[in-house]
């Protein structure tokens, strides 16, 4: 049975991986967030025609290379999370401490306000007016209850490909294999979640833009709190069904 101590990885190593967390999230934002260009998603018609689906497609691609990048990236030092319901799901498997969730959890909400901050100053955001701001997370065509449901679902979903990917059990060698299926998982995600939440899956995402740009409300804690239920759910179901 895994094991690890509340404060165990208390040193160099953590400063560093803190330092990768917030580095990862601060691109997630400016990279991923910013592919959603407010200008562009204004512009997706032609005659009487809306691209917007390609162009969701073309958001939900984004996401899903530019983060598995991320994660590629980052897993050597801090395992790529960049995400509050990762951090949650590891530390509920016993693969982190209580000190490292905690740590990486500051880290990221750092560097997504870091990440926010910069995207709306880099892309004069300020010129547009709130409601022209795009990127952001809210939900429209469904109640907060059936929007809660979405995002928790779609983290469970993504949280359990996680789990398979660093499952020991499986004697997957290290590769770019393990950042792509995570990166898919996300990709297929936003394809799902977009028409209903514009897809959150991860507390930083689903909260810092919208507070940056003005548009925060009540419908924030659904990105911020439905996530992390969602993790909470995947660890023990995982354990249940996939492992002996």
């Amino acid at each position: 049975q895994r094991r690890v101590a509340i404060t165990s990885g208390i040193g160099l190593d953590l400063v560093r991986a803190c330092a990768a967390e917030a580095l990862g999230t601060f691109f997630l934002i400016l990279v991923c967030v910013g592919g959603a260009n407010s200008r562009m998603l204004a512009q997706v018609t032609v005659g009487n025609v809306s691209l917007a689906p390609l162009y969701y497609l073309a958001i939900s691609f984004g996401f899903g290379i530019g983060i598995g990048g991320i994660v590629h990236l980052l897993s050597a030092v801090s395992g790529g999370n960049v995400n509050p319901a990762v951090s949650l799901a590891l530390f509920l498997d016993k693969r982190i401490s209580l000190v490292r969730f905690v740590a990486y959890i500051v880290s990221q909400f750092i560097g997504g306000f870091a990440g926010a901050g910069t995207l709306y100053g880099m892309g004069n955001h300020g010129a547009l007016g709130v409601g022209a701001i795009y990127g952001g997370n809210s939900y429209a065509v469904v109640e907060w209850y059936q929007a809660f449901l979405f995002e928790m679902f779609g983290t469970m979903f993504l949280i359990l490909t996680i789990l398979a990917t660093i499952d020991e059990n499986k004697n997957h060698a290290p590769s770019y294999l393990q950042p792509l299926a995570i990166g898919l998982a996300i990709f297929v995600m936003h394809i799902w979640l977009i028409p209903y939440t514009n897809c959150g899956i991860n507390p930083v995402r689903g909260v810092v833009w919208n507070i940056v740009i003005g548009q925060a409300s009540s419908q924030s804690l659904v990105f911020l709190f439905a996530p992390l239920v969602g993790a909470g759910l995947a660890v023990p179901i995982f354990n249940f069904i996939f492992c002996n």
